[in-house]
This record gives structure tokens, sequence and C-alpha cells, in this order.
């Protein structure tokens, strides 16, 4: 069991700077999940963890050691690639002992490695298939069955389940969970999946151009984004925002810009006076959090504020059904059950959640605590 500290890391190609002082660290036992669009570095981040790209400045520290100096083979680390990465004329087992063959280890280490992982991840019946004989699935816990025999110190994923169907995506994510409860050894998971993140992580690292916007528990990631990217990024689909300014001196309502018409006035279920904000806001809601108005469902209704607004789009998904609407001059989508989704024409009253509701500043986009 060991820990992983990075601590500002940066990372340049040229002159093009794709890591820009990072740190960050994960716990013992701890499933971190890298998490952020195409080119925000995550992979690059990885890749210096398991000592595949070479660190321009900062310190990677495993378990307390120093390792920006050491060889991969070194480092005591296990990576998962995206790619599988299998041996196409070997079989199962032998893809899973290579390594072992290649340190010498006795057969009988490598017999009880193998009985131990291929019962862990429920392989034993494909032991003596090539990998062109094996699912996607299968072939990713064959990848797996191969790092685990190693009994790393650290777990790397490199977005192992992209090449998956979104079927065998889910059945996946469990399987992995499922495995981490089991080994409890410290992870390090890149994605650019956020529900995967969500799913899996005890911990978000949410990177932006190379730089960390927030590392937090999942819920807090959700709930609490640090700034807008992180708003934008986590949740499907993403948060609202609306263009708003302070209203009062108290800063206990907020106005909506709302093209010709009279703006419109939201109460706040708690005041912005003294919290250091500028009059500019942006308003975020998360679809869930707005409703039709249903006044007698409201148990609190100094907590919502509402609102007309046109259907524009009804889109159906089964279990819940999203609804576009025109609030204030913006698209907002908003999350229905099935039977209450309004049709397209229609015009609605809202009951926006203030008590969940997001602020942020305008010239910042950083939340506004």
């Amino acid at each position: 069991m060991s820990s992983l500290t990075i601590s500002k890391l940066r990372k340049s190609f040229g002159p093009v700077e794709v890591l820009k002082g990072v740190d960050l660290e994960a716990r013992t036992g701890e499933f971190v999940a890298l998490v952020g669009p195409s080119g925000c570095g995550k992979s690059t981040l990885l890749a210096m963890i398991a000592g595949l790209e070479t660190i321009s400045s900062g310190e990677i520290r495993i378990d307390g050691r120093l390792v920006n100096s050491v060889a991969p083979k070194d480092r005591d680390i296990a990576m998962v690639f995206q790619s599988y990465a299998l041996y196409p004329t070997m079989t199962v087992r032998q893809n899973i002992t290579f390594g072992m063959e290649s340190r010498h280890v006795p057969r009988a280490v490598q017999d009880e490695a193998v009985k131990r992982v291929a019962a862990l991840l429920q392989i034993e019946p494909l032991l003596q298939r090539k990998p062109g004989q094996l699912s996607g699935g299968q072939r990713q816990r064959v990848a797996m069955g191969r790092a685990l025999v190693r009994d790393p110190k650290l777990f790397l994923f490199d977005e192992p389940l992209s090449n998956l169907d979104a079927k065998l995506r889910v059945e996946m994510r469990s399987e992995i969970k499922r495995l981490h409860q089991r080994v409890g050894k410290t992870t390090i998971y890149v994605t650019h999946d956020q529900v995967e993140a969500m799913t899996l992580a005890s911990r978000i690292a949410v990177m932006h151009k190379g730089e960390l916007q927030q590392f937090d528990v999942p819920r807090m990631v959700y709930d609490r984004p640090a700034n807008m990217f992180v708003a934008g990024f986590m949740g499907s689909p993403s948060m609202n925002f609306l263009s708003a300014e302070i209203g009062d001196e108290q800063g206990s309502t907020l106005k909506l810009a709302n093209g010709d018409d009279a703006p419109l006035t939201l109460g706040l279920a708690s005041p912005l006076a003294g919290r250091g904000a500028s009059r500019n806001i942006i308003l975020g809601v998360r679809p869930e959090h707005i409703s039709l108005h249903h006044p007698e469902r409201v148990a609190d209704k100094r907590a919502y504020a509402l609102a007309s607004a046109p259907v524009e789009i009804v889109e159906p998904t089964g279990a819940e059904t999203m609804v576009g609407l025109r609030l204030a001059g913006r698209e907002i989508t908003a999350r229905f059950e099935p039977h209450e989704a309004p049709e397209v024409g229609q015009t609605v009253t809202l009951a926006l959640d203030m008590s969940k509701a997001c602020l942020f500043d305008a010239q910042t986009e950083r939340l506004i605590n």
C-alpha cells in the first residue's frame, strides 16, 4: 500500500506548456480519477507518473520516494492501457505471466498468482484462449489481470473503457469498482467520461488546459463546483447558466436579463451581502433542480424562484425526459419525470430550487463562497 504525491509538476513540449504546476496527492488505498476534455493534460500526467514521459520541473513521490529519475520498471507500478496491449499469439495465461517470466519468478509462484487473479476476475475458463477469441470486456479483464499479478504499489488506468460499447462500459465500471474494493490498492484512473469519474472515484481531479481546477469528493465537485468550467463539464446534461445582476443592496435577489422584456427577479435562498461578489453574477442551476410549479408540493416556498418559460424541445430518454425551454433569452434544459413532461409550444411555470443553485462571479467565473 502506498501514497502518491505530486508537487508543482510542469511539462513542456518545446514552447507549449501542457502541465502548469500541478499539485495532487492520492492517499493510500484511494481511487483518484483524473478527468477533463481532450488535451487537458491528464494522459500526460499519467505518463509522467508511470515514468513514460520526462518531467520539466516539479516532483513525483510514490510512498514518499522521489521517482523523477527512476525507470518505469523500478517504480513498482502497473498500468492498464486503453488498447489492452495484449500479445495476440499468446494465450490468456501466457499474457498474464509474461512479466513474471521476464523477471524469472518461480513457476509455483506464477501458478498461484494466476489462480488468484483468474478467480478474482472470473476468467478461469479463458486461460487457454488467445486474445482474438475474446470479447472486448474479456480482453480488458485480462489486461487488468496482467497488472494485478504484479501486486504493485500503484495501479494506473489510461481510459480503459473508451473502446467498449455503452452497455459493456457500465458493466466494466462495476467490475473495476468491485475490484478496487477487494484489492484496496491506490489507483489513478484517467477518463474523459465524467460519469465514470463520479461512479468510481473516492476523489476527482478535474483538469483544464494543463491546470487542476478542483480536487474533491464527487459530491462536492458536482454540488459545489469551484468554477464555471467544472460546473459545465461535470453533469449530463450540464448545468444551465444565466446572466444576472444583484437586484438589491442586501444581495437577496437577482435580476435576470431577459432581452427586450422586463428583468425577471429571483429571490436567493442565501443573501450575497458581504460575500465579496461583484454586481454581475452568473446563476447556475442543474436540470434536476428545475421542476414544474406545483404549489401544494413545495415545502419551503422561500427556497424556490418562479419563472414562466416556453417549451422548445422535448427529448424522451426512457426513465426521464429532457425538456429545452427558453428563459431570460437563453435556452435551458430541465429534467422531468416522463408523465410530467410538457409539450412543445406550451408555456409553463418553472420552480427553480435556489437552495441548490450555484452563483459565479461573472468576471472570474469562480464560485462565490
